[in-house]
């Protein structure tokens, strides 16, 4: 991880949104406005919980907090509905860009899954040009108005599907032209990316980068899968690691002590899957907010001040910062930065750090990379 360049943090006393980001996990069909919902729904005879902007987006964040998983995918048989065409899809990448780049994301990975688009008769090629025009028309409605954002597509395949040869030519096929990446969504849970050897074994052979969703519905057994048969560069969510980090607790005099006594020392074990991923610098890609709606952190505590992200942060992991379904969560990257300063107390060289990490492991050409990095350290240099 590069080093953050600050030597002291001077208190957060401004508006983090003018910090820049980078945004690795961020899902396209959980970041609709709620009132492009609505024309969009209208457009095509689908019928929506409510017509009104406020109260629909208050329907998504209440579905999302429900506790219950069918409404949870509830909210996503909206949002897939609005965008089976190309003019949908067009529209809803141009805002997402246009949203992200409001929030001071300076650099986005867009992930979604074309196959789920192609109900109103539109091709996987056609289905993700449309979405590259929007994006590319994002990028081009931020330039005039001064400010800059560089995005690119995560392509993605369902893991409940017979879709990932398929969908991993496609990513392939589409690689200058907008896609960066490949991606397994869906449930996780019994779907371990084994399932999809043979489409990450086409990747590699086409040098082809993967992130791959594992270690928020299910544990190490699925983390293992994704590095062994997805050969994950980096782990979507991954929060489930902590599982296998031992952490006990002793009195300064060698005693037993109570976890969370001021007296205690912790000590702390990694085994040997968290050690390689820890060692390797293989990024997590956590959601604070979306990870303790999901369940993913349930058994570490029930509030966010026992999310993981901290311990890990501190041991050393290659931890990045992410929204995962803004709509669905009702957060910014902003947000989620305040809330890692309110919960865990962290000063301007920690979010620096959680940035370079997310830009450094972005799968952006070297060259580029070097850029955003510097770019990134030249605005928090300039801060004090």
């Amino acid at each position: 991880m590069t080093e953050p360049i600050v030597d002291t943090a001077p208190a957060i006393d401004f508006d983090l949104k003018s910090l820049p980001k980078v945004s690795l996990h961020d899902h396209l069909d959980g970041g609709l406005r709620p009132a492009t919902i609505i024309e969009l729904a209208e457009a095509v005879g689908h019928t929506l919980p409510s017509t009104d902007p406020v109260a629909l987006g208050q329907w998504f964040r209440e579905s999302a907090d429900s506790g219950s998983l069918v409404r949870y995918l509830e909210t996503f048989d909206h949002t897939v509905a609005v965008m089976q065409t190309k003019e949908g899809l067009f529209r809803v990448a141009k805002e997402f860009v246009e949203d992200l780049a409001d929030d001071g994301v300076v650099y986005g990975e867009v992930r979604w899954a074309p196959e789920q688009h192609l109900q109103k008769g539109l091709s996987l090629d056609e289905a993700v040009e449309a979405v590259q025009e929007g994006l590319e028309a994002g990028v081009d409605a931020v330039a005039e108005t001064g400010r800059e954002i560089q995005v690119g597509q995560l392509i993605t395949a369902m893991r409940h599907a017979d879709r990932g040869q398929e969908i991993a030519e496609l990513a392939v096929r589409h690689r200058n032209r907008g896609a960066v990446g490949f991606d397994i969504a869906g449930a996780e849970d019994g779907f371990l990316p084994s399932r999809f050897k043979d489409a990450f074994t086409y990747l590699a052979q086409n040098n082809f980068p993967a992130t791959v969703h594992a270690g928020e519905a299910a544990g190490l057994e699925s983390i293992q899968s994704a590095l062994v048969d997805g050969r994950a560069l980096r782990l979507g969510h991954g929060v489930r690691i902590a599982e296998d980090i031992m952490v006990e607790f002793e009195d300064e005099d060698g005693g037993e002590s109570a976890e969370g006594e001021d007296d205690s020392i912790g000590l702390v074990t990694l085994g040997d899957l968290s050690s390689w991923i820890r060692d390797r610098g293989i990024a997590l890609e956590i959601c604070p907010s979306s990870n303790l709606q999901t369940g993913a952190i349930a058994g570490f505590g029930e509030g966010i001040e026992s999310h993981p992200l901290d311990m890990l942060y501190q041991l050393g992991f290659n931890v990045t910062i992410n929204t995962d379904n803004r709509l669905m969560s009702g957060v910014t990257l902003t947000d989620e930065f305040e809330l890692l300063v309110e919960t865990f107390d962290y000063d301007l060289d920690d979010l620096l750090e959680l940035t370079l990490n997310a830009a450094e492991a972005s799968f952006l050409p070297l060259e580029e990379k070097e850029a955003l990095v510097e770019y990134i350290n030249d605005t928090y240099a300039n801060l004090g």
